[in-house]
């Protein structure tokens, strides 16, 4: 099991997905390219950042990479939590 203990800033992005992949909504959040953090990790946070931005939006948030039981690895951050719009 892949899993970090400790939150780090992440810059991650919002985006539409060419295919969807059963998620909700429309609008998906990744990592930025050329960070720490492959974009194609899935991120999981509050739904404000892919619903009341433009898509394309960049943000400064705190993460930690964790996984589901068969559910592959992905960055989490509470919805909760204040995160910066970057751009």
């Amino acid at each position: 099991m892949a899993q970090s203990n400790s939150y780090e800033t992440v810059l991650v992005e919002s985006f539409m997905p060419a295919k969807f992949s059963g998620k909700r909504g429309r609008v998906h959040i990744r990592p930025i390219a050329g960070g720490k953090y492959s974009p194609d990790l899935s991120v999981e946070c509050a739904k404000r950042l892919s619903e009341n931005y433009p898509v394309g939006t960049k943000f400064k948030l705190q993460a930690k990479l964790t996984d589901r039981e068969g559910g592959g690895e992905y960055l989490y951050s509470s919805f909760q939590w204040p995160y910066e719009v970057v751009e």
